[in-house]
Order: C-alpha cells, then structure tokens, then sequence
C-alpha cells in the first residue's frame, strides 16, 4: 500500500513514552498507524458464513501501514510543507501579550516535564494511541465535497437525502494518553439524489478544535484518556493555568460534539455530553460547515447527552443532562416540536453516573442509574476519575414525559446491570411493566479502564413492574446458540417508545471492530446476520424505513464498510428484509470507523435552518 502523499500526513515520531511494552514495538519508538487519501476501487459485498470476517486480527495488533500524521489543520492540504511544531510546544498567537508568551513558555515548561515523568510508565491499552487510534481507527482529513461516485448496483428510489455518520478524529497528535472517544468530532456525509451520490467529511468547528488549531497542538484535558491519577490532576491545573492567563478560553465549551447526530427542528445537530450540541448545516452542494454551538436561543444552559429521543408521534426532543463535579448531577428536560425548552426536572442522584443513553416509551422516561460513577477523588489516589462501583445497586427511574419534578418518579433495582445503549423500550399495561431493551455490557467499565476479563455484550430484555418495583432480566437470544457481542444499532425510528419486533445491531468482533450487523427478532430471538466479508469492517448499521406505513422491518440498511486488504473504503446499502446488498457507493477517501449516524430526507433539507 501506498503510503500518505504530500499533503495533510507529515512524517511524525511519537514520543517514546506513548511506546508499549509490547514486542512488536521493543525496537523502536516510530509508531506503525495507517494514514492514506487513496482513491477507492468499487467492490461489491456479498453476504458470507459469519466466521470468515471474525478471523480477522483485532485493533489490538499493530498494522504494517506507517503513521504519518502530525496535524490535521484546515489548510492541510495547501501547506505541506508547514514545519510540525514539538510536542509540547505552544504556536503563540500574534494577539498575546509579553506576559502571556512568557506564561505560555513557562507552563510548556512545566508540561515537557510531566511528559518525561509520565514516560517512566507504559500506558494502559485505554489510554494509549497506539492501540485506541490504530489502523482504521486513525484519524482522516478533511474531505470537500466529490459528486458523481461510482455506484454498482441501484439506490432506491425511496432513498433521497443525506446520511450522516459523526466520529473522534484527533486534529493534533497526542501528548500522552489517549482514548478513542477523546478525538474530535468529524461528520462524514453521503448525499443521495435520483441514484446519484456525492461524500464530504468535514471536523467539526467547535470551540476547543479552534483554539487549538491556533496554537497548533492540544491543550484542552481528554477527559478519558489523560484524567487519570497525579498526572490527571496536574494536567488540569495546567489548563485552569492557562485559562486564567488567557491562552485559552474554556467559557464557550470544552466538549469534541463526536458521538451523537440528531435532526430536529431544521437543524443538524452534533453532540457528546461533555458539551451543548454544535449546528452543522448541510449546503445545497453537499458539502459542509459548522454554524456554531447551539443553546436553542438561549434557552440552554447546560450540557446534553449525545443521544436526544424525538418521540415520533409527538415530535419532541427529550434528553438528559449530568453534571459530574456539583448537584444535580442529573436534569431531565425537552423541546417542543418547534423547539420551546420545558422546565428541568433535577433527578435526585447521590452520586454522578456515567449515562450515556436512555429510553422514551409512549408515556415515560427511562433513566438507567448504573453502577459506572465518576469519582474525581480517585485521582488523588493515583486512580481513575470514571469506576465500578460494585456496592451500588442498579436501577431504572421511571418518570412521566410531562413531569415537572421528580416526586413520582418510580425505582425499580435490576442488579448488575450496565447497558451502554438501550435500544427501544415501551409499556405493557396489562402487566404493569415497562419493557426495555438493551445491550448489558461486562465488565462494566472495560471501555473506559484496562482488566483482563473480555467484554461481553448480551443483547437482554429487561422487565420493570411498576406496581410490585420487581424487575426480570433475560438474554433474547439463546443461550444455546454461540455468543455474539451486540452493540451499537436501533429499531425502527418510526416506532421509538413503541412495541417493536426488530431491532439491527453491529457484529462488535473481533472488539472493537463490527464485522457485520444482526438483524433480530425481539419475541422469538432469532438472527440473521450481514457479514461484510474477510476483512472488512463496518460501524452502526442505520434503519432507514422506505415509507412510514409499511411493515416494520420494510426498508434499507445503511453502513461505511472499510476494506482492510485494500484499504478502500465505501457505503453499502442493504435490504432489511432479504439482507441483500442493494448497492455500493464507492467514497474518494478513507472513512475511520466510527460513532453514530442519522438520515436527512430530501424534503426536510429544504426547510433546513
């Protein structure tokens, strides 16, 4: 394979301490990472046995592609020749003061040296860039928009509008700890018109990527990757440093907007819960740009998950928001259809949890409180901030969609249980149960902190009796047949909160990569699955339904399918139904794995704000 023309990728060392102890590295402190803008061969997919991709080796092995990357920045790709600055070297801005350059290379000081102190210890597998942004996890550069891409096969007709897919793509390399959901955000967009398609990918301008694209490397604290133990702890008073210097301004917001997408009220909007959501707006060419952080005109005042419910009946927003350093760590709150904030509901907590999703029903919210808390005096300690707490009991917060407080919100306990995403949930009067279903994760915390255990993911079905506060737990799929981590999917949008038969879930094997996605019936547990085929890897798969009046699971999946052998990259459109590929479009550059995506009709880009 080719390596990365002159253009964005510059020959980069990593420093030495990012090296693991691993053999394949003991030689050598360069770091073998895959960085290419090769243009991608059309390769139609098949469906195949589901053994064949899972061979495939996991993100874990270090691919054979050199890495090349030093900074991503907007001009990349008309300034190759620019000079990377070292790695704790500040780019002073022209507008700084004496005093602030003075402070800047002071703290650049300070920060070298807990570099070469952090260089005395390896980094674990959660933190370290050479396993969390390896291979196809490597991050891209900006992409304009290219029309006319070959398509083999047909697009349905039904299909007319935008697919867009969000993802952590690091502008700058890393300091020193770094995990996957610490990158940038970057949306990837696939624009369909009369069987016509075009792609662009551009990051998103939020208020840290912009300071530190000034300064020309990263100053803003990864909040997984580098929080953790003294070293945690300093990095953050070198960032309240040079916040209270004026060298960056943490006021606007801190977070990466790379995890979530949602359509609502004429806008796209991007988000992580670490911040309020960013504005992209598509442009009529395809192509697109950022409008700015989102505070639904004032009427925010607080972060958001990253993963809103539109209730598809009554067109509203519900979401939550947590707080992880003062009470309340938790606020539930939604939008009217044109956007009309209600009142927050503060959800009595003890303590902050990590809640990374929830589930709406017809009537009710579904607040899972999990046994993963954040902890900042765990870095005190020499810990992680983000922890199992194993003397917490698991529980689910039942509370009325239209509740002004949370004086009638029910508890229901369902012990050890951790679901990272739940994926539908809905009510059945006739036994005073709230259904939900989700994926339940062990070990809880495996994605955040290093152990030794394999994660499982068991797609589950959990009961909550309202009446008796009794809850029941089953996995949906039998426990005779073989083991398949489900993760990252969803049911038909159409009937969100409502009953549903099935759901569309990411082969998540080897972890981390999806190897294909399952297709699975609720009631009876049986899977078909997709297999993207030997070596080839995918993200989540997106149920687009062709219309809103047929049958439930009448539509069409849609994916970015990455070929490891080839290094090409493309979107596979496959029938819901017969899980036959429909058609491929093959993409001008490399799409890395990534987060979560949505569908934008034709007609609702019209009213776009």
């Amino acid at each position: 394979m080719a390596t990365a023309s002159n253009s964005w990728a510059h020959t980069a060392q990593i420093p030495h301490h990012l090296s693991t102890t691993s053999s394949t590295s003991s030689s050598s402190s360069l770091l073998n990472m895959s960085f290419t803008k090769r243009s991608v061969a059309l390769n139609r997919n098949r469906t195949v046995t589901a053994h064949s991709a899972l061979q495939s080796p996991s993100v874990l092995n270090f691919p054979k592609q050199p890495y090349h990357q030093q900074v991503i920045t907007k001009e990349a790709t008309s300034s190759p020749s620019a000079k990377p600055k070292t790695a704790t070297t500040t780019q002073q801005p022209p507008h700084w003061n004496f005093l602030q350059r003075a402070a800047s290379t002071a703290l650049d000081m300070l920060e070298g040296a807990l570099v070469s102190r952090e260089s005395r210890s390896p980094l674990p597998k959660t933190a370290d860039p050479r396993v969390q942004i390896a291979g196809n996890f490597a991050p891209v550069p900006e992409q304009p928009v290219r029309h006319s891409l070959p398509v083999s096969g047909t697009i349905p007709e039904c299909i007319s509008g935008v697919y867009v897919r969000n993802g952590a793509n690091p502008l700058h390399e890393p300091v020193a700890g770094h995990h996957f959901f610490d990158g940038d955000g970057m949306v990837h967009a696939v624009s369909i018109n009369d069987g016509a398609a075009s792609y662009a990918c551009r990051f998103t301008e939020t208020q840290r990527l912009v300071q530190e694209r000034e300064i020309g490397r990263p100053v803003f604290p990864k909040a997984i990757g580098e929080l953790h133990g003294h070293s945690g702890i300093a990095r953050l008073a070198l960032f309240y440093a040079r916040g209270a210097l004026g060298l960056v301004d943490p006021s606007h917001g801190i977070g990466v907007a790379n995890a979530g997408l949602v359509y609502f009220n004429d806008r796209l909007l991007a988000m992580s819960e670490d911040d309020m959501p960013y504005q992209v707006r598509i442009k009529p060419s395809g192509d697109l740009e950022t409008v700015g952080r989102y505070d639904f005109e004032t009427q925010l005042g607080s972060t958001m998950i990253a993963h809103p419910k539109v209730d598809p009946v009554s067109s509203h927003l519900h979401t939550l928001s947590y707080d992880v350093v003062k009470k309340p760590y938790l606020k539930y709150f939604q939008f009217s259809a044109d956007g009309e904030k209600s009142p927050d509901v503060e959800i009595p907590l003890a303590a902050p949890t990590m809640m990374h999703d929830f589930a709406i029903t017809e009537n009710f919210v579904v607040i899972p409180d999990q046994q993963v808390v954040f902890k900042l005096q765990e870095m005190i300690t020499g810990g992680s901030p983000v922890i199992y707490d194993q003397n917490k009991k698991s529980r689910f917060g039942i509370l009325a969609k239209n509740a002004t407080n949370a004086a009638d919100i029910i508890w229901v306990e369902s012990p050890d249980t951790f679901c990272f995403h739940l994926w539908n949930a809905w009510e059945e009067p006739e036994s005073d149960e709230v259904v939900v279903i989700g994926s339940c994760m062990t070990p809880a915390d495996s994605i955040f902190n290093e152990c030794d255990e394999s994660l499982k993911s068991v797609l589950s079905e959990i009961r909550l009796n309202l009446k008796t506060g009794e809850s029941k737990r089953r996995p949906i799929i039998s426990e005779e047949a073989d083991h398949v981590n489900l993760e990252a999917g969803m049911v038909n949008r159409n009937l969100l909160g409502r009953k549903t038969r099935y759901a569309y879930l990411a082969i998540a094997e080897p972890w981390p990569k999806v190897s294909g996605f399952a297709k699975v019936d609720l009631f009876t547990g049986e899977v078909k699955k997709h297999i993207y085929g030997d070596r080839k890897f995918g993200g989540e798969p997106f149920f687009l339904p062709s219309s809103s009046t047929g049958e439930e699971d009448e539509g069409y999946i849609l994916s970015f399918v990455h070929d490891e052998k080839t290094w090409k990259s493309e979107l596979q459109i496959v029938n819901a139904v017969s899980l036959k590929v429909e058609a491929t479009v093959t993409l001008p550059s490399r799409v890395p794995y990534g987060f979560h995506g949505t569908f934008i009709d034709s007609k609702a880009l019209k009213n776009q704000a």
